[in-house]
């Protein structure tokens, strides 16, 4: 005889069933409660990170023409002689794929003196002059086309580049060596550092590591020696609050913001930077 009360007595092997199935389902809920988190957060990232300007290869057209026009081909990064463009990652959302240079890693230094990139652009995303129908933003033209120093004694001595990349600004004056009267003795970013630059007294067509050229000056000014571009930072004589004479670099008009001061500061932190995008302000 059955006992009435079997029916309501758990069967072990579907109890078993039922854990399992309520385990895949919050598994389940879980995996997917992830995805559209993390899609919120892809979408969210590289919202966050363009806050942050880029700098952008010479020539670049403005950031929104650039993203429309650039098809990430990469052929600017593989003229460059000093490998400073590079091809933005996910983060950057829409400039995912897009050039641009980290000026404090790898400067531009115009070792290649035709500016390279612009002629292996395909699309004119990067331009010696833009298209008639894209203005110039105010203070992004350049006065005149910018003297190289490197080429001072070719029959042509001035770089074909119409409009800045950027324009350097003095970030940090109390902290600028110059301006605290010191020299500076050494390598200007240490033994590891792989950057390279071209050191006219080198080799004219070759850029070394910069921690390859060891520097000893009385008066710090590598902003200014090794700025590519003539007129484009100077030191100049000022008064200090403590009556004090001293000599602190200065940006002129000339300045199209390659990065290369940015580069060589010995300071650990910068004291000269790079404002990517920042037209001349007289």
């Amino acid at each position: 005889m059955t006992d009435p009360s079997a029916e309501d007595k758990p069967n072990p092997v579907a109890k078993k069933r039922l854990t399992r199935q309520d385990r895949r389902r919050l598994l389940r809920t879980a995996l997917l409660a992830g995805g559209v988190l993390g899609a919120a957060l892809s979408g969210y990232l590289p919202l966050a990170y363009a806050q942050k300007k880029r700098l952008r290869p010479p020539g670049s057209l403005d950031e929104k023409d650039l993203l429309g026009s650039c098809i990430k081909c990469g052929q600017c990064v593989q003229v460059c002689p000093v490998q400073a463009i590079k091809l933005a990652d996910l983060v950057d959302g829409f400039g995912v794929g897009v050039p641009y240079i980290d000026a404090r890693q790898q400067a531009c230094d115009f070792s290649c003196d035709a500016v390279q990139c612009i002629l292996a652009c395909p699309t004119g995303s990067l331009a010696y002059e833009k298209p008639g129908f894209l203005p110039v933003r105010p203070g992004a033209k350049l006065a005149a086309k910018p003297t190289l120093k490197a080429k001072e004694k070719d029959p042509e001595p001035t770089l074909n580049l119409k409009e800045r990349m950027g324009v350097a600004r003095l970030s940090r004056p109390e902290a600028c060596l110059a301006t605290q009267g010191k020299g500076f003795k050494g390598q200007t970013r240490g033994a590891d550092f792989k950057g390279r630059l071209r050191y006219m007294d080198v080799d004219r067509w070759k850029p070394i590591l910069v921690s390859q050229h060891p520097y000893d000056v009385k008066e710090c000014n590598l902003c200014v020696s090794e700025c590519p571009v003539g007129g484009a930072i100077s030191m100049e004589t000022l008064t200090t609050t403590d009556g004090k004479t001293r000599r602190q670099p200065v940006v002129h008009e000339p300045c199209v913001g390659c990065g290369v001061c940015e580069m060589v500061c010995p300071t650990e932190q910068p004291c000269i930077v790079i404002e990517a995008r920042e037209v001349w302000k007289a």
